[in-house]
């Protein structure tokens, strides 16, 4: 009978037994001690751990450097995926200008950077004023203009709060939220709705420097008017049995910085305090970026239509007198609009084309209302009957502003 030891374990791997002691697990453990090789010689008979990654190609996949150029495109992907939209978009369309238009290419550059240049002391007292806001917790004000006072007096102050306030399309959710979280009525929701994407500090400077003050201070004006509008509209509505079950059952969040304002009374010292210092350098340096990049967007665009865009197809299209080029400004406001900050520079380019100032006006006004923040906002919120009124209120009060507006431009110049 053949002796146990040697039948321990059937592996499928026959060592004689004088080689058990390479060191498998299987050997008698008396044989270990005697057959055992020293430390030093095994490792002289194994690679080097270190080696196996320059003289292996992983497997299953390319050669090594195949591989290593594959995972460095992965990365320069990744980081171009992390990097802004907007800033892309500008190195694309720089590239392209370069490409198409080499001749002119340094012309169209020079133009942006001088508007660049013209532009800067507006940028930098908006974004002063924002920090300023921001860090003594001034915003906080405006909600306390809700907590009092008849529906009538809520749709005044929301309309003069949405056509004056710092406040971004995405901020208005949280804060729309929070007002119809404790019985705001509807009709003041909509005046703050309807006013608060058409101007703010930073737009105003911005409108200013591209268009002009009259125009700015025309835009200002029509913001709140639209939002008057807009309000009473749908009181009037409410009071006709309309928009009974306004809200969806659930609500949004917003899309902008993640800070929280400042409780309590504001503190106009703000730089005593460390804490509301980082707030101001923070919202200076973000909104800086922001207006830089979507300015920089803005004024190439400019010269390209500028260098490339005939006069007269402008011209033909929403140029001249009548009704007719500010319902088309208002049409054609909606899907070319870019923001609040970005379009001043657009419409320059085109009223230089031919463009008429009240079919420029409600260009402005109608491509606010329906840009895609400004529609979230409502949209997160209510119903799709209240969207279509928001969208039909908006778009028929910037026809109107801009009639009303090409009426007082003879008064104005």
């Amino acid at each position: 009978m053949t002796p146990p030891a040697d039948t321990t374990v059937d592996t499928g791997i026959h060592i004689p037994p004088a080689d058990a002691a390479s060191g498998c697990c299987g050997a008698p453990a008396k044989v270990a001690p005697a057959t055992v090789a020293p430390a030093n010689v095994a490792s002289a008979t194994v690679a080097p751990a270190n080696v196996a990654p320059a003289t292996v190609a992983p497997a299953n996949g390319p050669p090594v450097a195949a591989h290593r150029a594959w995972v460095q495109l992965r990365a320069a992907a990744s980081r171009v995926a992390r990097t802004d939209r907007v800033w892309l978009l500008v190195l694309v369309l720089v590239a392209l200008m370069a490409v198409l238009d080499p001749a002119g290419f340094g012309g169209m550059i020079a133009f942006a950077l001088a508007a660049l240049a013209s532009t800067a002391p507006y940028i930098l007292v908006a974004v002063l004023a924002i920090g300023f806001l921001k860090a003594t917790g001034a915003e906080r004000i405006v909600a306390t203009a809700f907590q009092q006072g008849g529906e009538r007096r809520m749709i005044v102050v929301a309309a003069l709060v949405g056509g004056l306030a710092p406040f971004c399309s995405c901020e208005v959710i949280p804060f729309i939220a929070g007002l119809l979280a404790v019985g705001t009525p509807l009709s003041a929701v909509m005046a703050l709705w309807l006013a608060s994407p058409l101007m703010d500090p930073s737009i105003f400077v911005i409108t200013a420097g591209a268009l002009g003050l009259p125009f700015a201070v025309a835009k200002t004006v029509a913001a709140v008017g639209i939002g008057l509008t807009g309000g009473f509209a749908i009181r009037w509505a409410l009071r006709a049995g309309l928009f009974a079950d306004p809200l969806r059952a659930r609500t949004g969040g917003g899309c902008c910085s993640k800070r929280r304002a400042f409780e309590g009374r504001p503190v106009w010292r703000f730089w005593q305090v460390e804490e509301r210092r980082s707030v101001f350098r923070g919202e200076v340096a973000a909104n800086g970026l922001f207006l830089l990049k979507w300015l920089t967007l803005a004024y190439l665009i400019e010269a390209v239509m500028l260098a490339h865009v005939p006069a007269e197809a402008i011209a033909s299209v929403v140029g001249g007198e009548g009704l007719l080029p500010i319902v088309l400004g208002a049409v054609v406001g909606a899907p070319a609009y870019l923001n609040g900050y970005a379009a001043p520079a657009v419409v320059d380019a085109l009223m230089q084309h031919g463009m008429a100032p009240g079919a420029a006006m409600s260009f402005m006004l109608a491509g606010g209302i329906t840009s895609v923040p400004a529609m979230a906002a409502v949209f997160a919120l209510v119903k799709r009957d209240v969207f279509a009124a928001y969208l039909g209120l908006g778009v028929g009060s910037a026809i109107v502003a801009g009639a009303l507006y090409a009426a007082a431009v003879p008064y104005l110049v």
